[in-house]
């Protein structure tokens, strides 16, 4: 598959978080703005949506037990959806109440990496936060301002994350234990490649970033530097996924948020694409 296909014209305001199952044989992903958690199976090409309450930046799925744990303006929350059942868990920043929650992954460990931000994007209030399998959470790095992807590299050592308004992917040290070390700077976006927004890493430690404003997901290599890009046909690209049983298709969502009607007939679709390698397996929530 040398070009992408427009797997899903779903037509989503602000589509994002692919989360591949293989419990399901499905991609999950959200609309923020719906808002909706849409699910797109790989077997027989269906697709279901389930309309949300209030905006859902991510859905996660649990380890050992059914349903998933999901990022909702008002917190974390436990997720059902046959029936839908929605159980509120956690507000990580009540005295923040213009944020929600924007991107989130598990890493190897089991504990959820989440971000948030400022709803309206005025105020860099946005954080990252731990949320362990015991329930605690744990603010871990302050002041984004459009927090996005975190990702992390095949031995579990490093972090990425991002703040897509400053167009600067930053690396982090993990310990075992889920500690972060100093912030640096991996990569820094210049204007034309737009802003860095949902990532995920391959097995070779490759990181493919999708590219908001420009069209495109991009991979680059474990010390940083550009090896490659596909682009798409819709240029609010939001993030990627790799999925199937050996992990080697990759899912692309996209948006059409502030878009004018039939600028761009696929945004808000969901893409795939070849990557040419294969990715990790789905962390999931140890809680």
């Amino acid at each position: 598959m040398s070009d992408a296909v427009c797997v899903w014209p779903a037509g989503a305001i602000l589509g994002e978080g692919p989360l591949w199952s293989d419990r399901d044989n499905a991609v999950y992903w959200v609309d923020i703005l719906a808002p909706a958690v849409h699910r797109y199976g790989l077997g027989d090409g269906s697709t279901r949506s389930w309309p949300m309450p209030e905006p859902i930046g991510w859905l996660i799925e649990r380890r050992d037990a059914a349903g998933f744990i999901a990022g909702f303006r008002s917190g974390f929350a436990l997720l059902e959806l046959e029936p839908l059942r929605i159980r509120p868990l956690l507000n990580p920043e009540p005295e923040r109440p213009q944020n929600r929650m924007n991107d989130a992954k598990a890493d190897a460990a089991g504990r959820i990496w989440a971000g948030t931000m400022d709803m309206a994007i005025v105020e860099a209030s946005g954080a990252l936060y731990r949320f362990d399998p015991t329930g605690a959470c744990r603010r871990m790095d302050d002041g984004y301002r459009i927090t996005n992807g975190p990702a992390f590299s095949p031995d579990g050592r490093s972090l990425y994350h991002t703040d897509s308004e400053r167009r600067s992917v930053y690396r982090f040290d993990l310990s075992p234990d889920g500690e972060l070390g100093a912030r640096s700077t991996f990569i820094s976006f210049p204007p034309q490649w737009g802003g860095p927004d949902g990532m995920t890493t391959d097995a070779e430690g490759g990181l493919w970033i999708a590219h908001w404003g420009a069209g495109r997901v991009s991979r680059f290599t474990p010390d940083g530097r550009l090896d490659r890009f596909i682009p798409l046909p819709a240029s609010q690209i939001t993030s990627c996924v790799f999925a199937g049983d050996k992990l080697d298709r990759m899912f692309v969502t996209s948006a059409g948020q502030d878009l004018a009607d039939g600028a761009e007939p696929l945004a808000g679709g969901l893409f795939e694409v070849d990557p040419g390698v294969t990715g990790l397996p789905t962390g999931r929530y140890a809680g």
